[in-house]
């Protein structure tokens, strides 16, 4: 198993990002998904927890085959998805992605946000096992490195400037001296139990989650004018009406 805690701050406040965030994800699966590709929604519903109250689950199918590198693409059948299961319990969620031809291979995600820029030490609470196995890494959405196909103009934040808040662009050093911030912190333990394969693919998961991670934290401040109006009930109307076109291009 590999553990690592995600810090990715973003200049904003830790409610308006619950609206960011949901605009972000339907948004995105919804460009990223074609003919037979891309992220398929099963289940869109509200949860209950006993701690953390009312919430929403979400259950997907993501069908990658042909975006996997060619050593993994021998190993799994043609017809191939990955099943996620989300609880937003917001500002706390788990997600979890299984594959049902690999029972080895899952990745459990517990996510808490803070109005803080990312100086909270054990914000989700690991176990004294668990910070022992932890790496941090923090990830500046406006100065890491992006893979050059996923890089628009438009998405850059050292470009961007929001006309309805004046946030952006942001400059070196933003997370010191922004106001407002906030942190994501995402602690993700990636375990796939195959003798001899165990490390290439744990390490190779966690860098195409970092990735995603950078993209979609990118698109969710860079698409601030976009949502930064919307009610929660009106994120929950415009997911609905992508989950349904989103679903249609990926089955048709």
């Amino acid at each position: 198993m590999l553990l690592k805690e995600y810090r990715i701050c973003m200049p904003m406040t830790v409610a308006e990002y619950r609206i960011g965030q949901l605009y972000m994800i339907a948004k995105h699966s919804h460009e990223q998904s074609e003919k037979g590709e891309g992220v398929e929604v099963i289940k869109n519903e509200t949860c209950e927890h006993p701690v953390h109250g009312q919430g929403q689950f979400t259950e997907k199918r993501v069908h990658l085959s042909s975006r996997l590198p060619t050593w993994i693409q021998k190993l799994i059948p043609k017809i191939f998805y990955i099943t996620e299961k989300a609880w937003n319990y917001y500002p706390f969620t788990i997600t979890e992605y299984t594959c049902s031809f690999m029972p080895k291979f899952t990745i459990y995600i517990e996510t808490k946000y803070a109005d803080d820029n990312g100086c909270s030490k054990n914000l989700c609470g690991l176990s004294d096992s668990d910070l022992r196995e932890r790496t941090v890494e923090e990830l500046d959405i406006a100065f890491d490195n992006l893979a050059e196909k996923h890089y628009k103009e438009a998405e850059d934040p050292t470009k961007f400037v929001s006309k309805k808040t004046g946030r952006g662009p942001l400059q070196r050093g933003w997370r010191d001296f922004v106001d407002p911030i906030m942190c994501s912190y995402k602690a993700v333990k990636v375990k796939f139990e195959v003798w001899g394969l165990q490390t290439k693919v744990e390490e190779f998961t966690h860098r195409s989650i970092r990735e995603i991670l950078l993209l979609g934290h990118r698109q969710a401040f860079t698409w601030l004018d976009e949502w930064f109006d919307m009610t929660i009930q009106d994120i929950r109307d415009y997911e609905q009406r992508m989950h349904a076109e989103t679903n249609e291009k990926v089955l048709r």
